[in-house]
């Protein structure tokens, strides 16, 4: 069946390129944020925390990018020193804290502990767990990422980046064998989206298993390098699965759109919703949809993400930059 058509577009098209990958992606408070901190001026941190609350996946991803600010460390353990109680700055400290590991700059173990006193902290909040869960995918064991996902889960059964994470280390297993229709990511994925209520963006997992598996098989040279080229998005449980989350999307954009007017998250409300933006449209490139990938490419604007215009080892920004223009020049 043929899907409906595209909505149309809102505003002209955005034929600039993109300037490049904006960690902040559409969040205008947390990009202040990291002005701010580059000057030094922690406080602005503080006042972002303190406003995000419990709203999880909003306080995730926030924590994740400032942790990755080049200053972060420095400044998070500044605050700290001055408001050792604080478990907002505790969380801060060890989002940065894997942040260096995965630079090597600073042991996995130190900043394991790290995220387990954030974790003491504040018992309530599955960030110090994503945290945990970014570095083990790095420098983990199997059962360390199960665990640190089941931790983030009993906190936030819907948690938005631990989904993507964990789906991320699934794709890794069986890593030289041909594509398996049965391969554990895509049970993962589509286990997962069924349990989301009907409005979670979990619905788009199983495009980002798909994705995420492409890259493992395209480093193993099993598949081409060039995504586009890829026979890995003609398949039938592709194209089910790419149909779906594009249905989704249809469906739930509208309604989010008014909801949460004015709040990041593109089309969807959420504070990732880029990022699922960007894995849809690279699928429907992939797939050569390039009406609905131009649809797709309208909503995301300048806001391009690493993942997936990176895989397997390309430039993300001119990945995207080249999509983009075909998909419209289409259309």
């Amino acid at each position: 069946m043929t899907p409906p058509p595209p909505p149309p577009p809102l505003g002209r098209a955005r034929r600039k390129a993109p300037a490049g990958v904006r960690p902040a992606l559409d969040d205008a408070e947390l990009a202040a944020s990291l002005d701010a901190l580059a000057q030094g001026r922690w406080t602005a941190v503080r006042a972002l925390l303190a406003a995000t609350g419990a709203d999880w996946d909003r306080r995730g991803h926030r924590l994740l990018v400032l942790g990755a600010a080049r200053t972060g460390a420095v400044w998070a353990r500044e605050w700290q020193l001055a408001e050792p109680d604080s478990a907002d700055a505790a969380a801060f400290v060890a989002a940065a804290a894997v942040h260096r590991a995965l630079r090597g700059k600073e042991s996995a173990e130190a900043a394991r502990d790290r995220c387990l006193a954030a974790a003491g902290m504040a018992p309530a909040d599955p960030t110090p767990w994503l945290a945990q869960l970014l570095l083990a995918r790095a420098t983990g064991t199997p059962d360390e990422r199960e665990h640190a996902f089941d931790q983030v889960r009993a906190r936030h059964p819907g948690h938005h980046h631990a989904h993507h994470l964990m789906a991320a280390c699934l794709a890794e297993h069986q890593p030289g064998d041909a594509d398996d229709p049965l391969h554990q990511v895509y049970d993962f994925a589509a286990w997962a989206a069924e349990q989301a209520p009907a409005d979670s963006p979990l619905a788009v997992l199983p495009v980002v298993a798909h994705t995420e598996r492409y890259r493992v098989l395209a480093a193993a040279g099993l598949e081409p390098a060039d995504p586009a080229a890829s026979g890995h998005w003609a398949t039938r449980r592709a194209r089910q699965a790419m149909k779906a989350a594009f249905d989704w999307w249809l469906e739930w954009a509208g309604a989010h759109e008014g909801a949460h007017a004015g709040r990041t998250g593109g089309a969807t409300g959420h504070p990732r919703g880029m990022v699922d933006l960007n894995f849809l449209a690279h699928a429907k490139y992939c797939e050569g949809r390039l009406a609905e990938a131009a649809a797709l490419f309208h909503r995301i604007g300048p806001h391009v993400t690493a993942e997936p215009w990176g895989y397997p080892d390309r430039d993300p920004a001119r990945a995207f930059r080249a999509a983009r223009d075909l998909a419209l020049r289409a259309t």
